[in-house]
């Protein structure tokens, strides 16, 4: 991934079949200050930029696709607010209890100031452990300057809620605010605290502070990432009440190459062309070489 700057646009790129381009960090900015896509396209061309195809999506007011180019369906996980009462009355009683059991077990959450306490708990958070979710986790090792500089993004329209266990940070949430939706940045807790159910009591606390700020959707990114539907990430999510919303997604060819990838449908690379249940596979695959090779990691640490 790169980025290329043209003008007052910037692009991430990515490479591959194609290289691929889309409005860097567009998901964190309002809709107003997004040039058109024909002017997109427009300064791609004439800056001669190395970009084979252009993309991007419509917003979540916008669910029904406006434009006439290729398009396919992209997806959203979101709560779609009201009050947090109905918010609650519509969770899983399992959910319920988990966010009571977190308050129970001594979990608080709050609004904090991004200064440079919160940073040395988010660089604890964030050096816990090498491997999450079965993949190496790409925060691991970095150091306070780096966590510092990478967190303190759009500080003008977020919120950093944590979760403390006395008085050490064991989750938070980053959420950005762009127009009527409260996006979640970043939510992170400590494996070690799991038990403890502090993300559960993050979301609950950010659906609180979404009511009092009168935000009519609440987002967690995708609720399908590729081609897999049965992650324990899309559980969470749904029983966080969660919902899918698909959002069309457009793809532009800007070249000659990006012409011909997109009529071929390999846009998505030769991961797109991958069955499903050989996709599911080699996750699993990967999933397991992290967890043996971090658990040889911990017993030739312990001298075994």
């Amino acid at each position: 991934m790169s980025i290329i700057n043209l003008n007052e646009i910037s692009l991430n790129v990515s490479r591959g079949i194609a290289r691929i381009g889309e409005i860097y960090d567009e998901n964190w900015l309002e809709r107003s200050s997004l040039k058109a896509p024909e002017e997109v396209v427009k300064a791609i061309v004439s800056a001669g930029a190395k970009i084979d195809i252009f993309t991007f999506m419509q917003t979540l007011s916008e669910a029904s696709p406006k434009y006439g180019y290729y398009m396919e369906w992209d997806n959203v996980a979101v709560i779609r607010l009201a009050t947090f009462d109905e918010w609650w009355a519509g969770l899983p009683q399992a959910t319920r209890k988990n966010v009571r059991r977190s308050a129970k077990r001594g979990v608080n959450t709050k609004v904090v100031e991004f200064n440079d306490e919160l940073v040395k708990g988010i660089v604890n958070i964030y050096n816990e452990t090498p491997v999450r979710q079965g993949r190496y986790f790409w925060h691991y090792g970095k150091d306070f300057d780096t966590v510092k500089r990478e967190n303190a993004t759009y500080l003008s329209k977020c919120d950093f809620i944590g979760a403390y266990l006395n008085d050490e940070l064991i989750g938070f949430i980053k959420v950005v605010y762009v127009g009527q939706a409260a996006k979640i940045m970043q939510i992170i807790s400590m494996v070690r605290h799991q038990d403890k159910r502090p993300t559960n009591a993050l979301i609950a606390k950010t659906v609180e502070i979404c009511e009092k700020r009168q935000m009519k959707y609440f987002t967690y990114g995708k609720y399908i990432y590729g081609k897999r539907t049965n992650t324990p990430i899309i559980e969470f999510k749904n029983r966080n009440g969660f919902k899918m919303i698909e959002i069309p997604r457009y793809y532009i060819p800007v070249s000659n190459r990006g012409r011909i990838v997109l009529k071929l449908r390999l846009h998505h690379g030769i991961a797109g062309l991958i069955p499903v249940k050989l996709n599911n596979y080699l996750i699993d695959v990967r999933t397991k070489w992290y967890e043996r090779k971090m658990k040889g990691e911990e017993e030739g640490g312990n001298g075994n």
